[in-house]
């Protein structure tokens, strides 16, 4: 029997088999393109996958660079080669612990239905990892700003109940989910717009469709933001990658998590 061992942060998973050896591969090949090639992935879903990792983590496990002789690439950063050393390790732990429970066929099957129960999957594109910083309570809503990182803020507008409900503090940890088609981008920071949500960075990809374009801003600290935009606003805005722009987006929108 090979035991997997799989990270979660508040339900979501974080680190995982596949992921660590996405990151592995990263470490040897310094390229997306080439890690991707090398454990089967495609090139998207393992930028996917990063930007899910980095968005989630307290710190960037990959960094982007630009220029140079050979064009750029990517690169582990040392929290992400710590990571994977301590998962490394933990995994071959993990292994043993597995093996001695398996001998206990009642109590396996049970940790099993546990693991499911707790597992969580959502279609949100755009997943963030933050603390709460500021609850403005009002008689039937509240906004709830989260910071992201140093660099990051986000507000959210739920029910007073809600706050309630879910037992939401200051310093709380929570996450924070948004659909791509949400989110609106523009490249003029005077653009006036009621959204109280402005995350600006720099366009890192642009996955064209028939009609519509995933367009992934990279935000300082390494964090991503995807949108869904149509094809004519790509040309109406000339937008390419390396383009400067901002990812605007109601705090309405802003779906809170918390486990």
């Amino acid at each position: 029997m090979k035991a997997h061992l799989l990270l979660e942060k508040n339900g979501l998973s974080f680190l995982g088999d596949h992921r660590v050896m996405l990151l592995e591969a990263i470490a040897t090949h310094g390229s997306i393109t080439s890690a991707a090639k090398a454990i089967g992935m495609s090139y998207k879903a393992a930028w996917d996958t990063v930007d899910t990792m980095n968005n989630l983590s307290d710190h960037p496990l990959v960094r982007r660079s630009t220029g140079g002789r050979h064009g750029g690439g990517t690169a582990l950063t040392e929290h992400g080669q710590w990571l994977v050393k301590i998962f490394r390790e933990g995994e071959k732990k993990f292994q043993g612990v597995m093996e001695d429970l398996a001998t206990d066929r009642e109590g396996f099957n049970h940790l099993q239905n546990i693991y499911k129960r707790f597992s969580m999957r959502t279609s949100a594109r755009n997943q963030f990892s933050g603390k709460i910083k500021k609850i403005s309570r009002g008689s039937v809503n509240a906004e709830i700003k989260i910071s992201l990182d140093d660099h990051n803020e986000i507000v959210s507008v739920i029910t007073a109940e809600s706050v309630e409900l879910m037992e939401l503090e200051i310093g709380v940890e929570v996450y924070a989910l948004i659909k791509a088609p949400s989110i609106l981008l523009t490249t003029e920071a005077s653009t006036q717009f009621s959204a109280e949500n402005r995350l600006c960075g720099v366009i890192s990809r642009i996955q064209a469709g028939e009609v519509n374009a995933a367009i992934s801003l990279v935000l300082p600290n390494e964090k991503t933001v995807t949108s869904i935009v149509t094809l004519e606003t790509i040309g109406k805005l000339e937008l390419v990658v390396g383009t400067l722009a901002q990812a605007v987006f109601t705090s309405s929108t802003v779906i809170l998590a918390r486990i």
